[in-house]
């Protein structure tokens, strides 16, 4: 029996890119995690100790700093996609490069009813996603194929009503009451990939409404079940946005019980509750065109070697 290497890859992961654009008094300023991914020719690497193929980690995080003040950040697609095609086309072993970027939302404080210019605090703990893969092409001509899948993840969001579960599988032990009203609660993390090679003209416009669209379907769907809330809720963005092929929906239920007040002598009808933020119920899935085409790496992250 022969022992080899399989699959691996490196990078450089969670690189805090702060990038302040200063224009007189009025500052901006974007607040990125950023990770980077490179597969390719690593074996002697493993096997050997032999590091010849190998750009450091080091060099990685501060190729992420210097594009941020050479090409600026923009729209955290392009800013990613600057990235990967950067090591993909220019790094000889690599044969295929993933960057992963997380952006923090800043909002500017107010001073005498006035937005201040230079001063800011952090938003909800939503975050915005995307992540690029880009196929290797170093020392041949044209550009790299590549992929965006975009996101966002901790959208915190609730409805007091509109949401019901009963009719379920039933074992012996199932204690679970069936209810016609309850509270639904989730974190939401989505991810939606775009058609390959896509380089859209507004990122964020496209981000905003994907966005704007799945709260509305929460909000308006009478639901029946979390499963039957996300797929429509991928349904709803997949009509919205004919350049995005495939849209993945994550959502754990932020469980809500009915307190029992009745030791006290009191009524609630629906009034108290206590929240549970464990165990919980995680519910995902995927939405997609019936001809949607090959997803081919786009959705290989870090992670694939840690579940």
């Amino acid at each position: 029996m022969a022992i080899e290497l399989g699959r691996n890859q490196y990078g450089k992961a969670e690189a805090r890119v702060v990038r302040v654009y200063r224009s007189g008094e009025r500052h901006e300023i974007r607040d990125l995690n950023v990770s980077t991914l490179l597969r390719g020719d690593f074996g002697d690497a493993h096997t050997r100790g032999d590091q010849a193929n190998v750009l450091p980690t080091d060099s990685q995080k501060n190729t992420c700093f210097a594009l941020a003040k050479e090409k600026g950040v923009g729209e955290i697609e392009d800013y990613a996609l600057d990235l990967a095609r950067h090591f993909a086309g220019e790094i000889a072993p690599v044969s295929s490069a993933r960057v992963e970027v997380e952006e923090y939302r800043w909002e500017r404080v107010s001073v005498a009813g006035q937005p201040h210019p230079h001063t800011f605090k952090r938003t909800a703990d939503e975050v915005r996603t995307t992540a690029v893969t880009a196929l290797g092409t170093a020392g041949r001509k044209g550009t790299p194929i590549s992929w965006v899948v975009s996101g966002l993840k901790d959208l915190v969001v609730l409805k007091s009503t509109g949401s019901e579960f009963s009719g379920f599988l039933r074992d012996r032990y199932t204690t679970l009451a069936e209810t016609s009203d309850r509270i639904l609660a989730t974190s939401l993390t989505a991810r939606w990939r775009y058609a390959t090679n896509r380089r859209l003209k507004s990122w964020d416009e496209a981000y905003e409404q994907i966005r704007q669209v799945l709260l509305e379907g929460f909000a308006t769907l009478h639901s029946l079940a979390l499963q039957q809330t996300l797929f429509e809720m991928g349904r709803a963005a997949l009509e919205a946005r004919d350049d995005v092929a495939e849209i993945r929906l994550s959502a754990p239920n932020k469980h809500h019980f009915l307190a029992d007040l009745s030791p006290f002598g009191l009524d609630n009808p629906g009034e108290v509750f206590h929240a549970a933020d464990r165990p919980y119920g995680l519910i995902q899935c995927a939405v997609q065109r019936d001809d949607t085409e090959d997803p081919g790496p786009a959705w290989d992250s870090a992670t694939a070697f840690e579940g």
